[in-house]
């Protein structure tokens, strides 16, 4: 994994053209008043984390699907969890 980039706000705006050809192969994180305030990432990696995995309800599976979790079962070190399943219902 890469070290996070941070540059500046001023940095970013004197090295504009610099930095938007890094960020198409790393994300820049660009600092204001030494806090985090905006990050400069291609759109190719914007689209890709927009596409990212999406969370649905337990109710929107399919009924093969949710017969799988409901005959679920923890592995044995965290069998403590199985309650959590048990009477569970869509």
């Amino acid at each position: 994994m890469t070290e996070k980039v941070l540059v500046t706000a001023s940095e970013f705006h004197r090295s504009f053209g610099a930095l938007s050809d890094r960020a198409l192969k790393e994300p820049i994180s660009i600092t204001k008043q030494g806090r985090d305030h905006l990050v400069l990432m291609s759109a190719e990696e914007y689209a890709r984390l927009k596409r990212g995995p999406r969370v649905g309800l337990a109710e929107d599976l399919p009924e093969p699907m949710l017969q799988l979790v409901k005959r679920s079962r923890m592995h044995r070190r965290r069998k403590h969890l199985d309650a959590e399943l048990k009477n569970w219902k869509p």
